[in-house]
């Protein structure tokens, strides 16, 4: 079953909880700082603002082993989430509660944010790349498309690292998580961009001012994210244990 746990400001703003968040912070940022600065060396090396099929396998790279080692650095402290629909789908299930799972959006986006103001001012003012529909898409494809990828992501979260039963897969699940993502890119990077993470949008965003499609990164993912946790939490998760501690992922 689902269970919704709102949490108290007494539990949320712990030693435990504040290194939580710090956590978040860092690997987002070292995420972000990865990923969106890939974007901007590929550009740079080929004096090309478009992506092309080379381009775009290299940034599906660079996103999946960052954020394999994001989520690797992270998991011991926050369970290295480094994403709002992670976030969103693990409190649908009960994993973490309304209140912390609030603040961790707060430090993966402030993380977002300062990585592409590193990347502002360390590349000398090159811009930096927003998420966007490509050419021919309307906006509603542009959220369905990111509904389904970041159903793929949380969904891939929760069977190999959120689930109770999963046992000990160790270091296969930063890896599948990694990996999902990289494919999701490679498949939805010429639609919409391949985002499924409301921080990693909302950074680039900030830093260069554009929000004009910057809302479908945050509704897309959500979806995708709460529907993930609904379903694997009503079908494959009997029952939910209490909201663990912050030293198992979640």
């Amino acid at each position: 079953m689902v269970k919704l746990a709102f949490g108290s400001f007494g539990d949320s703003f712990s030693v435990g909880s504040l290194k939580a968040y710090l956590s978040e912070f860092n690997a987002t940022l070292l995420f972000v700082f990865a990923g969106v600065g890939s974007a901007i060396a590929y550009g740079k090396l080929t004096s090309d603002a478009a992506l092309d099929p080379p381009g775009l396998v290299a940034v599906a790279i660079a996103h999946a082993f960052a954020l394999f080692v994001g989520v690797s650095i992270a998991a011991n402290i926050s369970g290295g989430h480094l994403n709002p629909a992670v976030t969103f789908g693990l409190a649908i299930g009960g994993h973490i509660t309304i209140l912390t799972g609030i603040f961790y959006m707060i430090a993966q986006c402030l993380g977002s944010i300062v990585a592409c103001l590193l990347l502002k001012f360390a590349t000398n003012g090159e811009s930096i790349p927003t998420h966007g529909v490509a050419a021919g898409m309307n906006v509603i494809e542009g959220v369905v498309m990111e509904i389904v990828i970041t159903f793929a992501l949380v969904y891939t979260v929760y069977a190999t690292a959120a689930d109770p039963k999963k046992g000990s897969l160790g270091i296969i699940a930063p890896i599948a998580i990694g990996f999902i993502v990289g494919a999701n890119i490679l498949a939805a990077g010429p639609f919409s961009g391949g985002s499924m993470n409301p921080a990693r949008s909302f950074g680039p965003a900030v830093v260069s001012g554009d929000f004009s499609e910057n809302w479908i990164y945050w509704v897309g993912p959500l979806v995708g994210g709460g529907l993930a946790g609904l379903v694997y939490g009503i079908i494959f998760i009997e029952s939910y244990a209490s909201v663990p501690t912050s030293d198992e992922y979640a």
